[in-house]
């Protein structure tokens, strides 16, 4: 999902420099609702690469394939850009209609050159948002602005079904825990959430614990039983979370891709980091983001509590 939301920024250079260009996004059909969300995107493509590669000789899957490639092939682009230079996404730009434009060998994670039709040297020491959009300002000619601008907003169906659990003019008393993480190196430690709930419950905040999954639902309830006053929202999509985590005072996240789309949202939104580096793939681009720790530091529930009062004292 962070890889979703980095490259959003791309699809408002895009737009500042060819207006009237027609934008569509090949996605992972789990965060197809993220760059719907983009006014500036024209069609989302979903695919379902992670369930194919879970059964590949289905009839299902064959038949979805077979889809995917000829409505790709059938369009025809101008041009096609690969930003995650990952084998899966080289193989999806390989099979649409249009030339081709990728990481050469040095700047990507794999050597996909033969995949595409031209390459180019992209640093490894900026961070992922600023690699995607230099990608694609090389790739088609124009110059990018130094601050990038993610351009999305929660529908509004979206945050009226919210209104009564999280009404708006009480948005400042709620924070939004995003405990939940894909890797386990990357969690902070349950007793520092809750000593933060604890802190920010003596505020007069409401700590907020959405869940993806049974895994991380047995976690918000773990947290429930030790910190004061806390809320468990049922099980939420994309939509309905983009549009939860718009109308609270403060995000507080683990390296995951709903702290970066708190961002994108332009939500007073701190990171926590463990066991990746900030500097390459941190919360970007908003004077209400802050990143916290990083390879081997764990900050602590004191530095963070210190780190919302200095967001909210900004607001």
């Amino acid at each position: 999902m962070g890889d979703v939301v980095h490259n959003l920024p791309v699809v408002g250079d895009l737009r500042a420099s060819i207006p009237d260009c027609r934008i569509d996004w090949v996605v992972e059909d789990a965060f197809s609702a993220i760059p719907a969300l983009h006014p500036g995107v024209d069609q989302v493509i979903p695919v379902s690469l992670r369930r194919w590669r879970r059964h590949p000789f289905a009839a299902g899957t064959r038949r979805e394939f077979a889809d995917l490639r000829s409505r790709l092939h059938q369009t025809r682009y101008d041009e096609v850009i690969d930003t995650q230079g990952l084998l899966k996404s080289a193989l999806l730009a390989w099979m649409a209609s249009g030339r081709r434009h990728g990481l050469d060998w040095e700047s990507s994670r794999e050597p996909l050159r033969v995949f595409y039709d031209k390459v180019y040297a992209v640093s490894w020491s900026a961070h992922a948002v600023q690699r995607n959009r230099s990608l694609a300002s090389k790739a088609l000619g124009y110059a990018i602005s130094d601050r990038p601008e993610y351009g999305i907003a929660a529908r509004p169906e979206s945050t009226a079904s919210l209104e009564s659990a999280f009404p708006a003019k009480s948005a400042g008393e709620f924070a939004v825990l995003l405990h939940a993480t894909s890797a386990a190196r990357k969690e902070w430690p349950e007793n520092d959430w809750v000593r933060l709930g604890e802190t920010l419950a003596a505020h007069g905040m409401i700590s907020v614990l959405p869940f993806g999954n049974a895994e991380e639902r047995q976690r918000s309830e773990r947290l429930v039983a030790r910190i004061p006053g806390v809320r468990v929202p049922p099980a939420l999509g994309l939509d309905q979370l983009a549009a939860l985590i718009s109308r609270v005072g403060v995000i507080v996240g683990v390296d995951n891709g709903l702290t970066h789309l708190a961002v994108a949202l332009g939500r007073p939104t701190i990171g926590l980091y463990r066991a990746t580096d900030p500097a390459a793939t941190g919360l970007y681009g908003s004077p209400r983001a802050l990143n916290l720790g990083g390879i081997g530091v764990t900050p602590s529930s004191d530095e963070v509590a210190d780190a919302i009062k200095r967001l909210l004292e900004q607001v």
